[in-house]
């Protein structure tokens, strides 16, 4: 035994299952059986379409039938993967998304930001808003 199986003098013994944080979050479960239903189907259509395509070199009676079936498949392969999009994009709209922004975005806020901070510093140096007129229309009831 090594140093590093906990075979070493006083050494902590590790144990045989360590969990590990994830690295990314797990997919909602309407997501992730419309994916495990696509792999599926997409798997079936991949090897439908194997068999029709060697059922076709040896000249096979069962080759065009399999080729029609492989052509239904691919159709419905493409609506199982597109199942997927359409279901992640409406459980992200109807139970939010963490909303990271871009660089782009956060670009704009920062440069906003500083404007905003720059127009109030020259709105204070700037003084008060309206200047006392000496000769203005209230002048003569002593009022400035």
């Amino acid at each position: 035994m090594s140093m590093d199986e906990g075979g070493g003098a006083g050494g902590a013994r590790r144990g045989l299952w360590v969990e590990e944080p994830a690295r990314r979050r797990r997919m909602p479960d309407p997501v992730r059986d419309s994916a495990v239903r696509s792999v599926l189907v997409v798997a079936v259509t991949l090897t439908q379409a194997t068999i029709a395509f060697f059922l076709s070199l040896t000249g096979s009676w069962l080759a065009f039938p399999m080729v029609l079936g492989a052509v239904a498949a691919t159709v419905v392969a493409t609506w199982a993967v597109l199942d997927v999009w359409i279901t992640r994009q409406t459980w992200n709209q109807r139970y939010g998304v963490v909303s990271e922004p871009s660089s782009t975005a956060r670009l704009r806020r920062r440069e906003a930001r500083r404007a905003a901070k720059a127009a109030r510093a020259a709105h204070r140096l700037a003084g008060p808003a309206r200047i006392a007129r000496e000769d203005g229309p209230l002048a003569g009831f002593g009022r400035r």
